[in-house]
């Protein structure tokens, strides 16, 4: 392979010395991206419940049958289809299709900062991310899109965190509503 298609090895030495200098915006990029994936995370793990609930079952067999579906889509395809065939309150089904829906916009970012290559300046300062993901255009296949890390991107990563934590507190809402229909099913039944 031509070494002119590569791009130039990083001065890491200057890199490392400069550093220091762009600490903290690197920090507040860096929390933010915990923020981001932690809150996912735990809004993700929440569906265990939701599955429990559904499956009628104890947490350990929902959580087995959780992690047994190894993407996030297949876990969500389960619990749809189950909400479908379980769930007779036609409020409490679009209740949580619209939580899920919201999760899965949520996915996105999540994925954006997940999957990406993160460029720093000369001075270690994170100035964008380069997506890992192949697109197609008219001119041919690109390697992802490169993005900015601009202040309009950190803001736009802080309404993210708190629409997850939005999402967090109506899964919460939801369980007892969701847990209360399945019982009185199960009793009528």
């Amino acid at each position: 392979m031509p070494s002119g298609r590569l791009p130039s090895k990083p001065d890491f030495d200057a890199i490392a010395a400069a550093a220091p200098a762009s600490a903290d915006r690197r920090t507040l990029i860096l929390a933010l991206i915990g923020n981001l994936v932690s809150s996912w995370s735990n809004n993700e793990s929440l569906f265990i419940y939701v599955l429990m609930i559904l499956l009628r079952t104890d947490q350990a067999s929902a959580a087995l049958t959780f992690a047994t579906l190894n993407t996030t889509r297949a876990r969500l395809d389960l619990i749809q289809r189950l909400a479908k065939i379980t769930i007779k309150d036609k409020q409490l089904n679009v209740a949580l299709t619209k939580v899920i829906e919201r999760f899965n916009e949520t996915t996105q970012i999540r994925n954006e900062f997940n999957h990406c290559m993160y460029i720093v300046d000369s001075t270690g300062q994170i100035t964008s991310t380069q997506s890992m993901r192949i697109s197609q255009s008219k001119n041919g296949l690109q390697f992802g899109e490169r993005k900015p890390m601009d202040d309009a991107r950190l803001k736009s990563m802080v309404n993210a965190t708190k629409d997850m934590t939005r999402i967090n507190r109506e899964i919460w809402d939801l369980l007892p509503r969701l847990e209360s229909h399945i019982r009185s099913t199960d009793a009528a039944r």
